[in-house]
């Protein structure tokens, strides 16, 4: 599956995603851009889901109608050491998401 790690997720947590093309925003040329931005750009670049720790994406952005599902890592921060232990849990999702879907790991 083609992941992107949100910009506000730690770029060396692609290395997890053993058996998936993970990208960050900075690898896949997407830096910069506004949540609904970066949704559209990722669609159109292919990539079936985003990995983000922002948890008010789906209430600012309407998933409806889209080709991309998102992960939500809701543990309040951004350091590696505290996303790493969620990590299978993370790694379980991606086969279970349709387009549009938005799962939260907490």
């Amino acid at each position: 599956m083609r992941l992107l790690l949100d910009e506000c997720v730690d770029e060396e947590l692609r290395h997890e995603f053993v058996g998936h093309d993970c990208r960050s925003c900075r690898y896949a040329g997407l830096r910069g851009l506004k949540n609904g931005e970066l949704l559209a750009a990722a669609e159109a670049a292919g990539f079936q889901a985003l990995i983000t720790v922002d948890r008010r994406m789906p209430m600012q952005q309407s998933m409806r109608g889209r080709s991309i599902a998102l992960v939500i890592i809701a543990v309040g921060t951004v350091e590696l050491e505290r996303l790493l232990p969620l990590i299978p849990r993370v790694l379980e999702v991606p086969g279970k998401l349709r387009p549009g879907d938005v799962a939260v790991i907490e």
